[in-house]
């Protein structure tokens, strides 16, 4: 793969339609809090993306190129259990992202379905069946590198869709039905600490990646520079669609915000607040970037299950490998499908696994592979620095999981197994 390669792998990974869980992630922040914790996030992430690229590099010009997150840790680190440790986050990370893909998938399937049927009589967890047997399909495509043409035209749909949403919250601010603006937060103390670290947690999740060793490994080494070019094209795209989507929305809906802004816009009382082409073109584009995230973030849980089953001595589609790969993943993505239509929480889903998941992958071990690898003098400011990003988000993270948990069990008593609704 070329760095372009790279840099559109890195952009379906961050660039998702969790970007538009970003207005009611500010619901807990404010515009102060959130959008320095945009900002702030976004510096960090880039930081710690790029302090782990060369990392990558160093490995390989000493002769050991890896191409798995859970081998680096283990090399540099030089400790067995990191390799456990970051393979176990590495399985939840990604078997969360794609059980949130196929459910925001199967609720953007719903959105089309109301509009066009209002009184029709399939719930969410049919379309959540159509969206499973989907990508069970497209989980056939081989490898990480055969996803590149699919990623591009993600990086494409993420602009699409970022561009119909911010105009539809521009039209929304100007009609009558629009809910009244109230940016306040929480009076109660407690539940605003709580709230706030619960949409850190959020914000971290759309942020992470917890992939970049084996979105690197794709590309042709020697690797040096080629992952900065990606990671710049990636953020360029995350300035451009995060922000828009934040402001636009928050600024519409405030407090009133859903965990899906396209919910906000076609609320289930009331007229639509944007023009139904508007909204159908948006959800059909997110749709479509979804069945791709679902596959970029499920390339772990496969290569882990065919490290056992496959047979490297014989081909990529011989009836030896051809026959485990397709039972395999489709029982994974069967699974995933089965939890997203049994536990349809997406806004809790997205803190718990940014807490517990993309937290550590993202915002520590970067830093610290850093230190131990590079080993810069303790009176540098980098070694300070990481340092202290090591500190405060390990802190977070912890407060984050628990923020996120207790939502999480509140919100348990708002629904059934199986439910048509989507819990925020």
């Amino acid at each position: 793969g070329k760095w372009w390669h790279a840099g559109f792998h890195l952009t379906t990974a961050i660039v998702g339609p969790s970007t538009l869980t970003l207005p009611f992630a500010f619901r807990g922040l404010g515009w102060m809090m959130g959008l320095f914790c945009l900002t702030a996030m976004a510096a960090v992430t880039f930081y710690a993306y790029f302090l782990m690229s060369l990392v990558l590099e160093h490995c390989e010009k000493s002769g050991r190129r890896h191409i798995r997150f859970r081998e680096l840790a283990a090399d540099v680190l030089g400790s067995d259990w990191m390799f456990y440790f970051v393979i176990l986050i590495q399985m939840a990370i990604n078997t969360g992202v794609t059980i949130g893909a196929i459910l925001l998938a199967g609720e953007c399937l719903q959105i089309l379905y109301s509009n066009l049927s209002p009184d029709g009589p399939l719930k969410l967890y049919h379309f959540i069946a159509m969206v499973t047997a989907a990508m069970m399909l497209l989980s056939q495509f081989p490898s990480f590198h055969s996803l590149r043409h699919i990623n591009l035209v993600s990086l494409i749909l993420s602009l699409a869709y970022t561009s119909l949403v911010v105009a539809a919250c521009i039209h929304a601010a100007s009609t009558r039905s629009a809910p009244p603006r109230d940016y306040s937060l929480d009076p109660s103390i407690s539940s605003r600490v709580f709230n706030a670290f619960t949409s850190i947690s959020i914000i971290a999740a759309i942020y992470g990646n917890g992939i970049l060793p084996e979105i690197q490994a794709t590309v042709a080494p020697p690797a040096t520079g080629k992952m900065v070019k990606g990671l710049i094209m990636c953020y360029v795209v995350v300035f451009f669609t995060f922000y828009s989507t934040a402001v636009s929305g928050y600024w519409v809906f405030g407090n009133a915000s859903n965990s899906n802004v396209l919910k906000s816009l076609v609320p289930d009382q009331g007229p639509a607040l944007a023009p139904v082409w508007v909204v159908g073109a948006a959800v059909v584009f997110v749709l479509l970037q979804l069945l791709a995230i679902g596959l970029v973030y499920s390339q772990v849980a496969y290569e882990v299950m065919e490290k056992k089953s496959a047979d490297v001595r014989q081909g990529m589609f011989s009836k030896r490998n051809l026959i485990p790969r397709i039972v395999l993943r489709s029982c994974y993505v069967a699974v995933c499908g089965f939890f997203a239509a049994m536990l349809p929480f997406f806004g809790d889903l997205n803190a718990v696994v940014g807490a517990v998941g993309f937290i550590p992958l993202d915002f520590v071990l970067p830093m610290l592979l850093y230190n131990m690898r590079f080993r810069p003098s303790r009176k540098s400011a980098v070694y300070w620095f990481n340092n202290a990003v090591i500190v405060v988000f390990s802190g977070v993270g912890l407060l984050g999981a628990f923020s996120s948990v207790r939502k999480l069990v509140l919100d348990a008593n708002q629904f059934k197994l199986f439910s048509s609704n989507v819990v925020d």
